[in-house]
């Protein structure tokens, strides 16, 4: 059923909802979702025909396929590999099959099936719902880099018994040959949540991590993020990047209710400025008062958040995994968890979020605002964080993944 299935304990709660909402429905509303199951299934078994009937065709030993539905253009661990196979001039055929590339026309999901089909690597950097119905050939690998850095709230099939999560005998993720981690640490995790041999999880670290460690990347970023933003240079910035409420991706919001943006803005807009950096699941947007508009600024849409980083002087997260990226810059980080009880009871963690995160929790507007004017940061925690979550600081990830993952050996 993918991320927004559920677990076997609900399963029977689930199908009676179901049932009582489908008689509540009128014939319309039945006819449409009646229809609606139908075409998908009849999608899923033509792409999976198409793809078997490819499969008759040998694989490509050098053509690699860079698959993303959330993934627009080439970014994140994407570019980084693509740029590590250019800067060692190797021999590989690489094709992309990115969100946009996608939907278009019947056509283009016969090219994907046939680049799933042929291609001698597959890598994919999130829940990606084409790959899971099929079996990859015994030649091929299927290599998950994921978008998200060390192990936080749980993910996937480590959810099971909780809401949004996969059924126990989905496929989802199941088919991994290969993933990627950070650190031997959080193996297990990413195995579980997964489903899959903790032998095909490989700790070579993550390769967008990379530019925290390129001090000419840094400088080359900052002052083109500087030039083309001027207001973010003559004062500090916060940068607020929250994960999102709900089940996945249809229902993600984010409760702006919560915060007191007046008072934010009353109490630090004298040294700050305020960016706002939404879960792209989220799909609502922050509505900016106009009288505020010279402090806060929202840049949701810009795609990559480890460049928005490098010119943050205060991350103010809850249970994002950008605190993983955020560490490496040993900068301050406040975490505004107003909710973390519920939260906990509905996603849960890895590890126990209060002894697990490396700066102080808050939970109200005034609290945040405190312990930012008084630069109570509990910034001693970072280092020990970094050295449980990163194996390798040397900013080669990228290389290892190429010379690892995708050279024949």
């Amino acid at each position: 059923m993918g991320e927004d299935g559920l677990g076997m304990e609900n399963l029977n709660a689930e199908f009676g909802n179901r049932k009582r909402k489908w008689f509540q429905l009128n014939g319309d509303e039945k006819i449409k979702k009646f229809h609606f199951k139908i075409a998908r299934s009849l999608f899923k078994f033509i792409f999976v025909s198409l793809y078997l009937s490819f499969c008759l065709i040998p694989i490509k030993k050098n053509q690699i396929l860079f698959a993303s539905d959330s993934r627009s253009d080439l970014s994140g661990n994407f570019l980084f590999i693509f740029e590590e196979i250019k800067r060692q001039k190797l021999n590989i055929d690489c094709k992309f099959m990115l969100k946009e590339n996608v939907r278009k026309n019947p056509l283009t999901y016969v090219k994907l099936a046939y680049l799933l089909a042929t291609s001698k690597k597959i890598i994919v950097d999130d829940y990606y719902a084409y790959v899971y119905p099929l079996k990859i050939r015994k030649e091929a690998e299927l290599i998950q880099v994921w978008h998200a850095v060390g192990a936080f709230k749980r993910f996937g099939h480590s959810r099971a018994g909780l809401p949004g999560a996969p059924s126990s005998n989905s496929r989802t993720h199941r088919n991994y040959t290969k993933a990627i981690v950070s650190s031997n640490s959080v193996i297990s995790y990413y195995a579980e949540g997964f489903g899959i041999e903790e032998q095909k999880v490989k700790s070579i670290g993550v390769p967008r991590t990379d530019v925290f460690f390129d001090d000419s990347y840094k400088k080359s970023k900052k002052e083109e993020l500087y030039k083309t933003y001027p207001f973010t240079k003559g004062k500090k910035v916060i940068m607020f990047a929250p994960t999102f409420r709900g089940k996945g991706k249809t229902t993600a919001y984010f409760p702006f209710d919560q915060i007191d943006f007046k008072s934010i803005y009353e109490d630090l807009n004298e040294e700050y400025i305020f960016i706002l950096k939404l879960h792209p699941f989220v799909k609502e947007q922050f509505k900016l008062p106009q009288e505020y508009k010279d402090f806060y600024y929202d840049f949701s849409a810009y795609r990559e958040i480890n460049d928005l980083l490098l010119i943050s002087d205060v991350l103010i997260t809850d249970y994002s995994s950008v605190c993983f990226e955020y560490a490496l810059l040993n900068k301050p980080m406040v975490f505004f968890a107003f909710d973390v009880d519920e939260y906990t009871r509905n996603r849960d963690f890895y590890f126990s979020y209060k002894d697990f995160i490396p700066g102080p929790i808050v939970k109200t507007t005034n609290e945040l605002i405190s312990s930012i004017h008084q630069k109570d940061f509990n910034q001693e925690k970072v280092n020990k964080f970094v050295d449980l979550f990163y194996d390798q600081k040397d900013g080669k990830s990228s290389k290892r993944f190429v010379d690892i993952l995708l050279k024949d050996n």
